[in-house]
């Protein structure tokens, strides 16, 4: 089996659950860490050529993170191309369980039963917690309704006000963030690199709590640590 993956968390899945396989993964793919395959360029402008060149068995891809005519120009060189929707963690797991088997995988993974059995044993907050969420600035862009990333969230008691809105990833000016007055500003490291030197600065008297944009957006081994770790940065700043 030869598979590229043109998604980062899917690539960690399937290098730790299905070795050799990858023989292409995209520039952004940084882990596992030393992860040695041909990169193929971005996740939204991904070298179809090379890919091609590849000879891959299958392409694993994400409805979110890649566009569609990528994917079908993969499709018109004969190249299966798998294609996945995470909107949810329940639906994470089910969705990394079809991406293994697909791959080859035959025997569940450990990591895959201990994620799983880390978020349905995860207590219930004592407290709810509003937030907003950016994902960019210049201009600010925000989670907004029907995110992965909200839904981890909200199962670690933080509800992001911008839940209802009718973008997934809405444009909101930085006046009406800081008006909305939430609880705590979540920044993560990524798709924009928020620092404790880039970011915090835009929301004067609001706690924020830097994360790890892997445990929050990511969906493959790193969700069997993500609710521990982010909820050590939100209490952390919460205090």
């Amino acid at each position: 089996m030869r598979v590229v993956s043109l998604v980062p968390s899917l690539t960690e899945a399937v290098a730790v659950s299905a070795p050799g396989a990858l023989v292409g993964a995209t520039d952004w793919c940084s882990h596992p860490v030393g992860l040695d395959v041909t990169r193929v360029g971005g996740t939204k402008n991904p070298k179809v050529d090379r890919i091609v060149a590849l000879a891959p068995d299958l392409v694993i891809a994400n409805e979110e993170e890649n566009r569609a005519p990528d994917l079908d120009a993969l499709r018109t060189a004969g190249i299966e191309v798998l294609v996945t929707e995470v909107r949810d963690v329940p639906q994470a797991f089910r969705e990394l369980a079809r991406v293994l088997g697909a791959c080859g995988v035959r025997a569940r993974p450990r990591w895959l039963d201990e994620a799983e059995r880390t978020w349905s044993s995860w207590p219930a907050p004592d407290r709810r917690t509003t937030a907003v969420v950016p994902i960019w600035r210049r201009p600010w862009m925000v989670l907004g309704r029907d995110t992965f990333a909200g839904d981890v969230l909200a199962r670690l008691g933080v509800d992001h006000l911008y839940a209802a809105h009718e973008d997934r990833y809405p444009r909101i000016p930085l006046d009406d963030l800081l008006a909305a007055a939430p609880d705590v500003v979540v920044l993560p490291d990524e798709p924009y690199r928020f620092t404790a030197d880039d970011g915090p600065e835009a929301f004067p008297g609001l706690p924020c709590a830097l994360v790890s944009g892997r445990h929050l957006t990511w969906y493959g081994p790193s969700l069997a640590e993500a609710p521990r770790v982010l909820s050590e940065a939100l209490r952390a700043a919460r205090r």
